[in-house]
């Protein structure tokens, strides 16, 4: 587990490489989708923590220009504007929706709000150890879920960024935002998608300090040119109660 990669990032605490054993479990092959997560709201009046906050982070180039233009950005990350109304059914906001993507990842999703649609699914959501060893789908200290190289032959295997971040994404793997849960082929042990789409939340807090929830995968937004998150041991984190659009989860098991 882990790397010393030097493209990576030691203040996220990648490293060092290390042996950790690992107990049988069950993993979904698919982050939960947008249908999945409309059962489990059909199914119990469940509310998102962005619904009852009122908003949440949409990112800039999606936007019309005066949602755009009235939005407040973060001062470290301003590609992020907070938009009223926005939420998993509304993923840009008032007037969006999910028609053609009810099989996309679910986002604008919070940890919170993973674990309480675990629980009524009956799983649970992976620990860190458990999400990479998955990940790996067998490979040892592979960069990517794959191999070594992120496009093998020319072929992209992942929704990630091209082009210039945050102006321009030429969406040379197919997608611009989101794609489908089940987009690219699997890894050796029939996971999808988990590089790059979207970040996925993992049971576990990032580190001692307890400031955040582990995030692993990357999302549709990493570029080697300032996040190149989406390698298999990469890591971050965020606060339980954060979301964004480009953050979901996948669901994990006891066997």
């Amino acid at each position: 587990m882990g790397t010393e990669d030097r493209d990576g990032f030691p203040e996220d605490g990648e490293g060092p490489v290390r042996e950790v054993t690992v107990a049988p479990f069950a993993i979904d092959a698919f982050c939960v989708s947008n249908a999945w997560f409309a059962e489990f709201v059909e199914a119990t009046g469940f509310r998102t923590e962005a619904e009852r906050f009122g908003w949440t982070y949409v990112f800039a180039k999606f936007l019309p220009g005066p949602v755009r233009k009235s939005s407040p950005r973060p001062q470290q990350t301003p590609w992020w504007c907070g938009v009223p109304g926005a939420d998993w059914r509304h993923p840009e906001g008032p007037g969006s929706d999910l028609e053609g993507r009810w099989d996309h990842p679910v986002v604008h999703v919070s940890w919170n709000d993973a674990v309480a649609y675990c629980a009524w699914a009956g799983r649970r959501l992976p620990s860190e150890v458990e999400w990479e060893y998955a990940a790996r789908g067998g490979l040892e200290q592979a960069r990517y879920p794959w191999g070594d190289e992120l496009t093998p032959g020319g072929e992209h295997r992942c929704n990630i960024w091209q082009g210039r971040f945050p102006t321009h994404d030429e969406a040379a793997d197919g997608y611009s935002g989101t794609a489908p849960v089940d987009a690219y082929e699997p890894n050796g042990y029939g996971l999808h998608n988990v590089a790059g789409n979207v970040w996925e939340w993992c049971a576990d807090w990032f580190d001692a300090g307890k400031v955040g929830r582990t995030m692993r995968g990357g999302s549709y937004l990493c570029h080697a040119s300032y996040c190149n998150r989406y390698r298999v041991a990469a890591r971050t984190s965020n606060s339980p109660d954060s979301s964004s659009g480009n953050l979901g989860f996948r669901c994990a098991a006891d066997i």
